[in-house]
């Protein structure tokens, strides 16, 4: 699994009754033809990123086939979350991107 792209956006918790900071992300897989989650459709991982201090994790992840926007019923391997969580933490956007809106 190889991811070569994303988007990420800060989820606004209007209320404040979240603690810590939510992040959504997308991210486009590419897998070898072999791999159980190959489609020639595209391949998204939706991601739902918390950082709150010292701690961050994925809340919420799934797979989505691109092209048709169907998700897909895999989950990730735990080296795969490990990659997806070191890939998110490099990947935050700055203050000046979540303030402005862009990524």
């Amino acid at each position: 699994m190889e991811i070569t792209e994303h988007t990420v956006e800060l989820l606004e918790d209007p209320f404040g009754l979240l603690s810590g900071s939510r992040y959504e992300y997308f991210l486009n897989i590419e897998v070898d033809e072999e791999d159980e989650l190959y489609t020639e459709k595209g391949l998204l991982l939706k991601v739902i990123f918390l950082v709150d201090g010292p701690e961050s994790r994925i809340l919420q992840n799934y797979f989505i086939e691109q092209e048709t926007e169907k998700v897909l019923d895999f989950d990730l391997e735990d080296d795969e979350i490990e990659t997806v969580k070191t890939y998110c933490l490099q990947n935050l956007p700055s203050e000046e991107e979540t303030e402005s809106g862009t990524n």
